[in-house]
């Protein structure tokens, strides 16, 4: 027995629940992790800290009632929510398409423009509550046969033990034995703590405001992203009721402004967007409760140790600024089930080293080419220096006229290869 490895007070080995993969973590990409592997034979856990209960799904339309959460989901993305049948609870109850992004710099004249009609697509993205996704996620999981919910009960130690397979100890639950233990329990992982998983990380300065806005115009299923030297501002489009047009905004800002932004009375807060967004939609006319959250670039050296996978924001956290991080954790998600399903097909145990090292091979790449591209994107569009601005406004000037180039941007980040 490995050191670090306690049993519970009272509880022998023979007591353990065998499992051949445990979840920690009932978010996003744990509910979708557990939804695609069920069905293929394997006997699956899902443990989450909090009581796993289905989300409040209000009907109603207005900056009180949206979820200030949201993803932006790639066709991929909604491709596989689809697959693992949780796309239609979602579609019955709301989502926004957007067919048209519009980028632009607030000190220059470069934009640029994208239209799914570039590339042949019904749409760019999905604007999406993540409770929505919660609730669709969370049916599919409560449904399957093969998967036992384990809530609310908080991860108190885990550790490999003499044979290789993972020990989990639970407060509230009886312990658990799996052949692989998977952390999709956030960016503050405690499976990545406990297991001593390198990581390299840095602060990006900045804060990330969310809230959901009432808006004078409609913003035909456009997203609208402006670069300030202060940060980021994204208007994501969200379905209206005719004659009232939202969005949800993420407007990164620089830690010293924060707390004044915060601070600001609703009439004032709204005023301050007007001026951020360039009244690119009128009035800001409402907003909701604002909510600010850091923001951290964080990227484990490894995902994966014999019998042991991180996914989603326990392996790789990134700048909201282009909304790949629900994206690429879905990524993620669907690759891990893949070798898992591939590997159980040829006798391969889940948590078998060379089966876990081909699902990073093929996920550390491109999730670190995107955390690149965030983050030179995010120091080209902070700098002041004229040279520079005149550099980047010259830059999103030629890539918008360069239609082969932009196209292949697009697929791209729509997940469309």
């Amino acid at each position: 027995m490995r050191r670090g490895w306690r049993l519970p007070r009272g509880v022998t080995m023979a007591e353990h629940r065998s499992f051949d993969v445990v979840i920690v973590g009932g978010g996003i990409a744990g509910l979708a992790l557990a939804s695609a592997l069920q069905g293929h034979g394997l006997s699956i856990a899902l443990v989450e800290a909090r009581p796993l209960t289905a989300p409040e799904l209000p009907a109603q339309r207005s900056v009180r009632h949206f979820d200030t959460r949201v993803s932006a989901l790639t066709p991929r993305s909604r491709a596989l929510l689809q697959q693992l049948g949780a796309w239609d609870a979602i579609a019955v109850y709301r989502q926004c398409s957007y067919d048209h992004m519009t980028v632009w710099d607030a000190q220059g004249t470069g934009r640029i423009e994208f239209d799914c009609s570039e590339v042949g697509a019904p749409a760019l993205g999905h604007i999406v509550e993540n409770r929505a996704l919660v609730s669709a996620l969370l049916q599919r999981a409560a449904a399957g046969a093969d998967i036992t919910l384990l809530s609310p009960a908080r991860l108190l130690s885990c550790a490999h033990d003499t044979a290789g397979r993972m020990r989990v100890a639970l407060e509230g639950a009886q312990p658990l034995q799996a052949e692989l233990l998977v952390a999709a329990d956030g960016a503050l992982s405690p499976v990545r703590r406990m297991l001593a998983f390198a990581t390299r990380e840095w602060d990006y300065g900045h804060r990330a405001i969310v809230a959901t806005v009432q808006l004078e115009r409609p913003h035909q299923a456009t997203a609208r992203q402006r670069f300030l030297p202060s940060g980021p501002l994204a208007l994501l489009p969200l379905p209206g009721t005719g004659a009232e047009h939202y969005c949800s905004i993420v407007w990164s800002l620089q830690e010293s402004l924060v707390a004044q932004v915060m601070a600001c009375d609703e009439a004032a807060f709204c005023a301050a967007l007007e001026r951020a967004s360039e009244r690119c939609l009128g009035a800001v006319l409402a907003s909701s409760e604002r909510t600010a959250f850091p923001l951290r670039q964080r990227h484990a050296v490894d995902y994966v140790q014999t019998g042991v996978a991180l996914v989603a924001d326990a392996a790789h956290t990134i700048h909201p600024l282009a909304g790949q991080g629900i994206n690429l954790g879905l990524r993620d998600v669907a690759v891990l089930a893949q070798e898992i399903v591939a590997g159980r097909a040829r006798g391969t145990g889940p948590g078998q080293l060379e089966l876990l090292r081909r699902y990073q091979r093929r996920r550390k790449g491109e999730n670190l080419l995107m955390m690149a591209a965030m983050d030179g994107f995010k120091h080209l569009f902070e700098g002041e220096a004229l040279p520079l601005r005149w550099l980047r406004n010259a830059g999103m000037r030629g890539v918008d006229r360069l239609g082969p180039l932009k196209r292949r941007l697009m697929r791209h980040a729509m997940g469309l290869g």
